[in-house]
């Protein structure tokens, strides 16, 4: 037996696929988005219309929004740089202090001054005129006039004693207890 050899003809026209492009659904997909994309434009371009309508109304009417900072409340949180201008210092009188055309360190030179005079005079309050602080030497000498004056008790001598009783380490939580300076 001897093996058939056939010779066969291969197409090479045939063994690709054949490409076929579904141009109408291309088309249909590009004028879709288009379509898609100028509404979009032309809804926006209304929205803003209406937006820019309505802040008109709103400065118009004086009609302020109570969630809008204020001027002071824009500004950046105390101690503030000098190195930018327009800023002061609200001062103890109640006044401000402009700073803006000052050197860079007027700030600190200016609260620098009213904590020395809060250090050496006390504090005060604007509204009610009590004081709120006072100087150190000054408060040394009221608090040991107030308690010269305290008289000494039976029940604060019993707290102190009770205080000054300390457990020692050689009682180990029995009652015994020493007393202790």
């Amino acid at each position: 037996m001897e093996p058939k050899h056939e010779k066969t003809f291969v197409d090479y026209e045939r063994t690709y696929e054949t490409n076929l492009i579904g141009l109408r659904g291309i088309i249909y997909f590009g004028i879709g988005l288009f379509l898609l994309i100028v509404i979009t434009f032309g809804l926006m371009y209304f929205l803003q219309n209406v937006m820019e309508d309505q802040a008109v109304e709103a400065k118009d009417k004086k009609n302020v929004n109570p969630m809008m900072m204020t001027d002071r409340e824009r500004l950046p949180p105390e101690p503030r740089l000098q190195a930018a201008p327009g800023y002061g210092v609200e001062s103890e009188q109640g006044g401000r202090v402009n700073l803006e055309l000052r050197a860079p360190q007027s700030e600190y030179w200016e609260l620098e001054r009213q904590w020395e005079r809060q250090w050496a005079e006390g504090q005060t309050d604007p509204k009610t005129g009590t004081v709120i602080t006072l100087p150190i030497d000054e408060a040394k000498g009221k608090l040991l006039q107030e308690s010269a004056k305290t008289p000494v008790s039976e029940q604060a001598q019993k707290s102190l004693d009770e205080s000054r009783r300390l457990p020692s380490y050689s009682s180990v939580g029995r009652t015994a207890s020493d007393i202790r300076r």
